[in-house]
């Protein structure tokens, strides 16, 4: 019982919870979950009869004592219906949850009368009554319910209202609105447009309420308030990462650019590693049927001396142009064609592979690639989601015409489970094949690589996959033409800030596959260990401290690993 109470004695994370700091309100918040609990099991007749609040002589503790009456245990003896059915009653008897020789729960009572409701509101019955009425039978401890329906007049929408958008247009937001005005009243629509304009990211909260227009019985209002939140990414002059330590960069992401929801990006990164120049542009609305436009002009150079990587590096250049259809509320394809431009540069300590591959088909290529993806996204909240599922599958193809010839497809699926107000579990899944085609074969620098955060955590960035040994005994990392990923997260807020940072304990595995010029990769590579994600007021922030659980000889670890950005 004691595990339902929020106030308890003084424990090891007290100082910060402040669970041991006496409220009247955590107090009264306290009983009622015991009460609902004692409900859930059976105990219809539970009762708080009295609460004793008693402060110590040094008056630097309280005691709490609560005397309960629990009542006897009763079964639900019968479950009937009455009242006016809109909707057909053997339709709505599917949703009630509570069956005669189960033990009573006020929980599965009030998830029948909700559902029940709910499915009535589709039909645009919003001020729907449901409520069920008891008769007990003390003698043999049963309990009979009748949910009674008043579905109340059908309602329709008078007119949406968006307020609390200082930057972003009314158009961004209403083309997001599956609630029309006019229309009938749908309570799945608004939940929907909720969650159509959360995911936009542009919001800190959205809320909607659904007032009835005073006067009328059959008449509502669709108020949504948002609340702005900075939707730029800016970093500018001197930056860190775990792999290149100092970085002098500048970039500037604007996800909804003067207002019109347009994403405009130019990126400037200084890493030795990684040194780009991009300029993006991407309207979400092209069309009013909401079909994306966008295109991309980059250049970039590789320079993977200092990396896990087998060393080379290359300068490429290129632009593309993308679309993208919208198939259902959830779902799209995307269709892009682009052309690039490669140049590799090997080294003496480059393996022979590179080597070899740059003798066979020339140091500069020019390819042309179609990428062809489809997507579905289910989940509740674009920052930090509680439930949800997540797909992704794309396929990259070098058309001939070009130098190169190849394919690359992955397949992503992400799903979040709520298990309760406080605890998120993700479940992630990636799976990653390429393969050369016509007389090229597959480019190296087009390999997959795996390591350090968004893959397996706790190992060095793109550290593993298979190696290659020279002469002189020095290994090289060359990457491979499959990878596998899975990680396992349970994912929590920290109490007052759940909206901007959020804990996580980790399990990772995965692998990189295949190259006939390289030596076995071994098995799948495991870790675990903590994590954080914090939108914090420089910037998006993510930290990672893992561990590997089967390391080998020729594993590279690194315990603690970070990546940083910075918001306006």
């Amino acid at each position: 019982m004691l595990s339902q109470f929020e106030l308890t004695t003084p424990g090891l994370l007290s100082w910060y919870t402040k669970n041991d700091q006496y409220s009247r309100q955590k107090l009264s918040a306290d009983l009622e979950k015991l009460k609902s609990f004692y409900m859930n099991q059976g105990y219809l007749e539970f009762a708080v009869e009295s609460t004793q609040v008693s402060i110590s002589p040094d008056k630097q503790d309280v005691y709490i004592t609560a005397n309960i009456v629990e009542g006897e245990r009763f079964q639900v003896s019968s479950v009937k219906m009455a009242g006016d059915f809109s909707i057909p009653e053997d339709e709505l008897k599917k949703l009630v949850t509570i069956k005669p020789g189960d033990v009573f729960s006020r929980e599965k009572l009030n998830d029948t009368t909700k559902a029940i409701s709910d499915r009535l509101g589709k039909e645009g019955y919003a001020f729907a009554n449901v409520n069920a009425a008891p008769e007990i039978d003390k003698e043999k401890r049963k309990v009979a319910f009748t949910i009674f329906v008043d579905p109340g007049k059908r309602v329709y929408v008078r007119r949406v209202n968006v307020t609390g958008n200082t930057k972003t247009r009314d158009e961004v937001i209403r083309r997001e609105m599956r609630q029309m005005e006019g229309g009938w009243y749908d309570a799945d629509k608004v939940t929907a447009s909720k969650q159509r304009i959360d995911r936009l990211g542009y919001f800190g909260d959205v809320a909607i309420e659904t007032p009835a227009v005073p006067g009328t019985a059959d008449q509502l209002d669709v108020n949504v308030n948002v609340t702005e939140k900075p939707t730029g990414n800016l970093m500018l002059g001197v930056g860190t990462s775990s792999t290149d330590k100092i970085i002098l960069s500048g970039s500037i992401a604007q996800n909804n650019f003067m207002g019109s929801g347009n994403n405009v990006a130019i990126q400037v990164n200084s890493a030795k590693t990684y040194r780009t120049y991009v300029f993006s542009y991407t309207n979400p609305y092209f069309t009013q049927d909401g079909v994306s436009q966008g295109f991309d002009l980059y250049q970039r150079t590789v320079n993977t001396t200092s990396t896990a990587i087998a060393a080379y590096s290359s300068s490429s250049y290129g632009g593309g142009l993308r679309f993208g259809f919208p198939i259902g509320e959830k779902e799209s394809i995307g269709l892009g064609l682009g052309v690039d431009s490669t140049t590799i540069t090997t080294y003496d300590t480059s393996p022979d592979y590179y080597r070899n591959y740059v003798k066979e088909f020339g140091a500069t290529n020019l390819s042309i690639p179609l990428t062809v993806s489809w997507a579905s996204d289910g989940k509740d909240s674009y920052f930090f989601p509680t439930r949800g599922t997540f797909q992704k599958a794309s396929v990259e193809v070098a058309l001939p015409g070009g130098d190169l010839t190849y394919y690359r497809a992955t397949y992503q699926l992400q799903h979040f489970i709520p298990l309760n107000s406080k605890f998120t579990l993700m479940l992630n899944g990636e799976v990653g094949y390429a393969e050369g085609y016509g007389d090229s074969g597959l480019p190296f620098f087009k390999n997959f690589y795996a390591g350090g955060i968004g893959s397996v955590r706790g190992f060095k960035a793109s550290s593993l996959g298979p190696v290659q040994t020279d002469s002189s005994g020095n290994q090289y990392r060359l990457g491979g033409s499959r990878r596998v990923i899975g990680n396992a997260e349970l994912l929590w807020g920290i109490p007052g800030m759940e909206k901007s940072f959020r804990m996580g304990w980790f399990f990772d595995a995965g692998q990189v596959y295949g190259n006939d010029a390289a030596q076995s990769s071994s098995g799948l590579r495991y870790s675990t260990g903590l994590s954080a994600s914090w939108i914090s007021p420089i910037g998006p922030l993510k930290f990672s401290f893992g561990r590997p659980l089967n390391k080998q000889a020729d594993d590279k670890s690194e315990s603690f690993q970070f990546q940083m950005g910075t918001t306006f």
